[in-house]
């Protein structure tokens, strides 16, 4: 990536500008000009670094929920299994896992019982089985960007302010779960309010407005996702740079971890290092190593369509 490219995606993660003409806003920043600044932008949508510039929305604040499944699938199934996971639209995140429980995935609905008639359908059409529905009991750590120097940005939870939400708000967000148009006044091109969308933010309807990398794309090769038996420890291990991700779940049969982080590494002896001093951090209690084997499926949930 060249210079300009490092410092966009430094900003354009969690703030890209809510304005009329964003990248003249961004140049004006870092002292380069407006159509310089796009069609850095664009090199980095076209290379696949950037997966897509958009909303990222709180389900809980919009009414859904959302819960991690974690299941076995013979290798010979995996992908039929992905075929089918593929063209179900409420499960975003899917994963192959070098574990026993070796696919773990993510359904968002406005119900349990919605999740967990999508979680039978898959195994009904799949040779899907033995899986366990896991909600997050506690978060500690959430919505990270990435930083220039293979290092997780910070951003801390916050409560979500109350207001009724119209038909005019649904269609907004419909279309701000996209990606914006490559165009120089994108939002004037979408048909939305930057005004609309900065409120979003102000009652944390929305996380954040940015772009959201293909990690591997972005340099993190190695990835993983540790599982500690530990009750406590959340709180230390969201301090880490390298940890995006951090959860209590319960623990289920054959799987007695119930504290979650997500690290991402350049290498794959960086992630043994930061596995080793995260452990160490907490007290070096058991964990279990479920590396990133395959991303069958990653996209973002389309709200209110």
């Amino acid at each position: 990536m060249t210079e300009l490219e490092q410092n966009l995606l430094a900003i354009i993660q969690d703030a890209f500008p809510l304005e009329e003409r964003p990248y003249l806003v961004l140049a004006e920043q870092l002292g380069s000009d407006e159509q310089s600044v796009f069609a850095a932008v664009e090199n980095l949508r076209q290379s696949g670094i950037i997966r897509r510039i958009g909303g990222v929305y709180d389900s809980k604040a919009l009414g859904f929920i959302s819960r991690l499944c974690a299941g076995k699938v013979t290798e010979s199934a995996l992908e039929a299994f992905a075929t089918t996971v593929n063209e179900i639209p409420a499960i975003t995140h899917n994963y192959q896992r070098s574990h026993e429980y070796n696919v773990w995935f993510t359904v968002i609905a406005q119900s349990e019982a919605e999740i967990q008639k999508i979680v039978e359908d898959v195994c009904s059409k799949t040779e899907l089985h033995d899986v366990h529905v896991l909600l997050a009991t506690k978060k500690f750590k959430i919505n990270t960007v990435m930083g220039g120097s293979a290092a997780p940005v910070i951003r801390k939870n916050t409560c979500v302010r109350s207001k009724l939400m119209a038909g005019a708000d649904r269609a907004r967000i419909r279309i701000a779960c996209e990606d914006i148009p490559h165009t120089l006044t994108p939002f004037k091109d979408w048909g939305i309010s930057c005004e609309e969308l900065r409120e979003d933010l102000d009652l944390r309807r929305m996380r954040r407005f940015g772009a959201i990398l293909r990690h591997q794309e972005a340099g993190f090769a190695d990835n993983a996702m540790v599982c500690f038996n530990a009750t406590n420890g959340g709180d230390i291990l969201a301090q880490k740079p390298y940890i995006s991700h951090c959860y209590n779940r319960p623990a289920f049969e054959g799987f007695p971890y119930t504290l979650y982080a997500m690290m991402h590494a350049q290498s794959a002896e960086e992630l043994d290092r930061q596995i080793k001093e995260a452990a160490e951090s907490i007290g070096n209690p058991d964990y279990v190593v479920l590396r990133s084997v395959r991303e069958l499926k990653k996209t973002s949930f389309k709200f209110f369509v």
